[in-house]
């Protein structure tokens, strides 16, 4: 059987990741150093947590579910007890990215991601329509890269994603610095950003007047034709007077050079300012 040792297992993340290898085929060891994340694991899954030497006793795989800061903090404290060989699974790339894992070429270092729940999808179980983050109920797309070992490594790392992200429809294979370019650049530094603009936005024309109901109902449901226009979910074209409002508009709210974002040294800074 393969073992994993999920480090940060009581945690917000390393908690959805328990649940979901509860009853797969791998034996899992949990590691938690917290107090709370212990009793957590007890009590809402009947885990107990090993002591973390013990727990990468013969382990094949090892999840480290920490927050991006402790990456490489955690993988340094372990990496004595890291047999060669094992596939350490980070769940972002902003770590990996930064350096922050061991110079051990005879480890394999496996990134995955989530896409998240998309917009358009054809979910009606109330439960996974309010699972906007997934890995619960909703179907969701995921990404993975191998950054080092053998290739035949990936197969039992997109394995592992598949039970810990599940359910999930599209698994996607990119390489880190791809990853990277996904998150933080398109789906937070654009994304994000964008949609706080939005909502920034929203908050004026309640401020002018508008009923915050009203306003809120009228920008989501605009988010969702135009959406599914821009992005090609269905075929349709916008009026001129959308069209115009668009030419005229974009150069208000976009700087020229906006699309620098995505330039290595901006990726490399945006990177070190979160890790």
């Amino acid at each position: 059987m393969t073992v994993i040792a999920l480090f940060g297992a009581g945690g917000k993340m390393g908690y959805r990741l328990a649940s979901n290898l509860k009853g797969s085929r791998f034996e899992v060891r949990h590691v938690e150093p917290s107090e709370a994340g212990r009793e957590r694991l007890k009590a809402g899954l009947g885990f107990d947590c090993t002591p973390a030497q013990a727990a990468l006793d013969g382990a094949d795989v090892v999840i480290l579910a920490v927050p991006d800061t402790l990456i490489g903090k955690v993988a340094s404290g372990i990496e004595k007890d890291l047999k060669p060989g094992t596939i350490v699974v980070v769940l972002d790339a902003a770590a990996p990215f930064a350096g922050h894992l061991p110079d051990r070429p005879d480890l394999t270092y496996f990134v995955t991601h989530p896409c998240h729940p998309p917009i358009f999808n054809d979910e009606t179980d109330p439960a996974a329509k309010r699972d906007f983050f997934g890995g619960i109920a909703a179907k969701q797309h995921i990404t993975s890269a191998l950054m080092q070992g053998p290739e035949e490594h990936y197969a039992l790392g997109e394995e592992v994603a598949k039970v810990i992200w599940a359910p999930v429809m599209r698994s996607h294979r990119v390489t880190v610095e791809q990853m990277a370019l996904l998150e933080p650049g398109l789906s937070e530094t654009v994304c994000a950003s964008l949609l706080v603009v939005m909502k920034e936005a929203m908050d004026e024309v309640v401020a002018r007047g508008v009923p915050k109901e009203a306003a809120r109902d009228f920008l989501l449901g605009h988010m969702n034709v135009l959406g599914a226009v821009i992005f090609e979910e269905n075929p349709g074209v916008f009026s001129d007077a959308c069209n115009k409002a668009i030419e005229f508009g974009k150069p208000m709210l976009m700087r020229d050079d906006w699309k620098r974002v995505f330039e290595p040294e901006e990726l490399a800074a945006s990177i070190r300012r979160i890790t």
